[in-house]
């Protein structure tokens, strides 16, 4: 099982290539960046945790931006994103920075997924929140056309277009790992009809074991290979006992959580981390 990290990437935490560069030299599989466009002043929402909303989501580098800069600052460690809210992004110019990433990357892109929980945020952009997750899975699909045929067309019910033709395509065949963060049956529905990979938040999921379980069940039962859905636990506590009931699972990786801070609070947190074993 592969050891990672994540971290909200803000204007005063460590800077995402420096923090890239150390987790790749300390042996870490892979890097993960979160992304949230904004967060708009007044909101109805409530924050999922509880409490008040804290400033890491309103402080954070864009998303690609602040991946593009891991990985041009490194060699071999996995870039990701945990997760982009697509519903807040045009498909036809994500699907070309998902695939210039991979492609200047030399294929080491993982992308992590979300329709995202603050309805105040996807409306800005303009996504109702009763339909994002139709409007996720159309822009998945429009994407998975755009990156893999030479002339891609797409016509649905939110997202439309006729044959285009976009480069590069991602190094990564037929595209990088999709993950889908969510929880619940009809996650594991999505994760199954169009995603390669499912990804859990901890804080939200107390069962992730035995779920991993019902995931690959389902997946028999739709007549899709289990063996074909990777599980990456975000924020796995780095307890040996727990981290070894998610490999004994089967999952593909965890991601540490790590403090929104400057490097001299980060690098001893990676230090530690980089010796778990379990």
């Amino acid at each position: 099982m592969h050891h990672g990290v994540v971290i909200f990437q803000d204007d005063f935490a460590i800077r995402p290539d420096e923090l890239a560069r150390a987790a790749e030299e300390r042996g870490f599989e892979s890097v993960f960046f979160i992304d949230h466009t904004h967060i708009p002043v007044r909101r109805t929402t409530p924050y999922p945790v509880g409490g008040d909303l804290p400033k890491d989501y309103y402080h954070n580098h864009d998303l690609f931006v602040a991946m593009a800069f891991a990985a041009a600052a490194t060699r071999k460690i996995k870039i990701g994103s945990a997760v982009c809210l697509v519903i807040e992004r045009d498909p036809i110019t994500l699907a070309k920075e998902v695939a210039s990433l991979d492609f200047l990357s030399n294929g080491r892109v993982l992308f992590g997924i979300g329709a995202g929980w603050n309805r105040e945020e996807m409306e800005d952009h303009g996504t109702r929140f009763e339909t994002r997750w139709k409007c996720l899975r159309e822009r998945v699909e429009a994407m998975k056309a755009i990156w893999g045929d030479d002339e891609a067309e797409y016509h649905g019910e939110l997202v439309r277009f006729d044959k285009i033709w976009s480069w590069p395509k991602p190094v990564q065949r037929p595209h990088p790992p999709i993950l889908l963060g969510g929880h619940g049956e009809k996650a594991f529905d999505r994760v199954i009809r169009y995603c390669d990979g499912w990804l859990p938040l901890s804080w939200v999921d107390r069962n992730i074991v035995p779920e991993i379980g019902e995931l690959r069940a389902r997946a028999r039962r739709a007549g899709r290979d289990p063996a074909t859905i990777s599980v990456t636990v975000f924020d796995a506590a780095p307890d040996p006992k727990l981290l070894a009931g998610f490999a004994e699972a089967g999952a593909e990786r965890v991601l540490f959580l790590l403090p929104t801070a400057h490097a001299d609070r980060v690098l001893p947190v990676l230090d530690r981390l980089s010796r778990v074993r379990y």
